[in-house]
């Protein structure tokens, strides 16, 4: 019998000023959009907001780092004073503009800012991804995969903080570089990157390996972003069970919903 968490799960919502991201793409068209949504989530008990500008969907494209800043930092700064702020970024020159407007985390898909993270004194996400999100999906494949991915995490967060990071969460990375059964098998063993010591960071809200099974079940294609909550829900449940330190979801009053019943 599963035992019921030793501590709180703390919720980060997630705010993309893009046109073309996955599942919010194009719902904050502007800045003003884009800060009431982050406001919002503060105030149904959101933890830290996470700001992003360059949408890493598999298939996506990269864009320039002046757009990203015009997309991001003037959000970054608006939100800071509401609550504690990261910056979902792959580029070092997003990162110190956003660190400057009020940032104090790095969440990095691509594993390569722990430098910064060290360098700037603010907290860093290490994350799991292979490739790029024009290749990660094209056929990926481990041996282990919940080895390789806790071996590649844990040498990017001991990076990270021998550069100087005072926090840092290892991310698994779900649906980054990971078939549909790379991406249960690495949730199903999540209890195993907890048991590291580092505080583990998990994004699975909306994802289209959640559309899959949901759609086996109502017998369609697939399922479309709006109606992966229940699957989000599920796997937000599984990981406040396993003691995960960081949940990153779109959908935050019905995220605190189901920790609160877990924890009572």
């Amino acid at each position: 019998m599963r035992q019921m968490p030793e501590h709180r799960t703390k919720i980060m919502g997630v705010v993309n000023t893009t046109p073309d991201s996955f599942s919010d793409g194009g719902s904050y068209p502007d800045h003003a959009g884009a800060v009431a949504a982050g406001r919002q989530m503060f105030r149904d008990g959101a933890d830290i907001v996470d700001v992003g500008g360059e949408s890493t969907r598999p298939g996506s494209d990269p864009v320039p780092v002046e757009v990203e800043l015009a997309r991001v930092v003037d959000v970054v700064a608006a939100l800071t004073p509401h609550g504690r702020v990261s910056i979902d970024t792959t580029k070092a020159e997003v990162a110190h503009a956003a660190v400057a407007a009020g940032a104090s985390i790095i969440n990095d898909v691509a594993g390569s800012l722990g430098a910064v993270a060290g360098e700037l004194g603010v907290g860093y996400v290490a994350m799991h991804s292979i490739g790029s999100p024009q290749t990660m999906q094209a056929d990926p494949r481990y041996d282990d995969v919940v080895a390789e991915v806790l071996a590649t995490v844990i040498g990017l967060a001991e990076a990270a903080k021998a550069a100087g990071a005072p926090e840092v969460w290892i991310d698994p990375g779900l649906g980054f570089g990971k078939t549909q059964r790379h991406n249960y098998t690495l949730i199903h063993h999540l209890a195993e990157f907890v048991a590291t010591g580092w505080p583990v960071l998990v994004g699975a809200s909306r994802k289209s390996f959640l559309g899959r099974v949901l759609a086996d079940s109502d017998r369609v294609a697939d399922v479309d972003f709006d109606d992966r909550l229940e699957g989000s829900l599920a796997v937000t449940a599984w990981s406040a069970m396993a003691n995960i330190d960081v949940i990153r979801v779109h959908d935050v009053a019905p995220t605190i919903q189901t920790l609160q019943v877990i924890a009572a």
